[in-house]
């Protein structure tokens, strides 16, 4: 574990719980300061109160809205006064917005508020800091980017965007910024399970699931942390503007057997 002199700074959006909450851990596990928000407030994040017992001198929380360029303001500033600097920015936060292409204004709206708008204002708002620190900026975005299925737009649309938005970062702002995106599939959330217990059965609906992916499981959200904590040291130095797909080998699949 790094001392708290080499610790970095790392700000994580949408900590409160499922990924994020698990991209906060790793890098706290590593020895890191990571300073996380979620839509949330306080008392009603069990998960990032958890954070804060554990580790009282190096998580921090804020409550923010994200779809609002004010709040994305505020918290990088508020981010920075604590440690004087940025490492990393790792651009989580946002939703499933599955409406279908038929969806009202307000939907689409609302779904690029979130899951494009606020990540590229939260990169323009950090820009400064993570020039002085040669950091490195993560864009969670989806293997909705790559292939989708009916009735998951706009969500697709926005996660696609995102794929450009990396390259946009990476090759206007390098060398002094490193960009990264990463795509992950099916993982293993409180989320998702809420959905598997939506269906008629529940462990039907999570076996099926399971089944179509080649390495014989869905992803945990550990492991996206994992990934992060990896684009984001100096060993992952040369990728730069460019999407990691991880989704246990889902999006090499053509056709389902069940869809045959």
């Amino acid at each position: 574990m790094s001392s708290q002199k080499s610790a970095r700074v790392v700000i994580v959006t949408g900590t409160s719980q499922g990924i994020g909450q698990a991209i906060a851990q790793t890098f706290l596990s590593n020895g890191d300061i990571v300073i996380g928000c979620a839509f949330s407030a306080l008392e009603r994040a069990p998960n990032a109160q958890k954070m804060l017992a554990e580790y009282p001198e190096r998580y921090f929380y804020f409550s923010v809205d994200v779809t609002k360029t004010e709040s994305i303001k505020q918290f990088v500033i508020d981010a920075e006064k604590l440690f004087g600097r940025i490492d990393v920015v790792v651009s989580n936060a946002g939703k499933n917005v599955f409406k279908g292409i038929d969806c009202e204004e307000s939907d689409w709206a609302h779904n690029f508020d979130l899951n494009l708008r606020s990540h590229w204002y939260l990169a323009k708002c950090a820009r400064p800091a993570l020039q002085k620190s040669k950091g490195t900026i993560l864009v969670i975005t989806s293997n909705h980017a790559f292939s989708t299925m009916p009735g998951c737009a706009p969500y697709n649309i926005s996660k696609r965007a995102l794929l450009s938005l990396v390259q946009s970062l990476t090759i206007e702002w390098g060398p002094e910024i490193r960009t990264v995106g990463i795509a992950p599939g099916f993982i293993d959330t409180d989320g998702n399970q809420v959905w598997f217990d939506s269906h008629a059965d529940g462990k039907a609906a999570r076996d099926k699931t399971i089944r179509k992916h080649p390495v014989g499981r869905i992803g945990r959200a550990e492991e996206v942390g994992d990934l992060c904590l990896f684009l984001s040291s100096d060993k992952a130095g040369f990728i730069a503007g460019t999407t990691i797909v991880m989704d246990g080998g889902r999006s090499a699949i053509m056709q389902d057997e069940d869809d045959a």
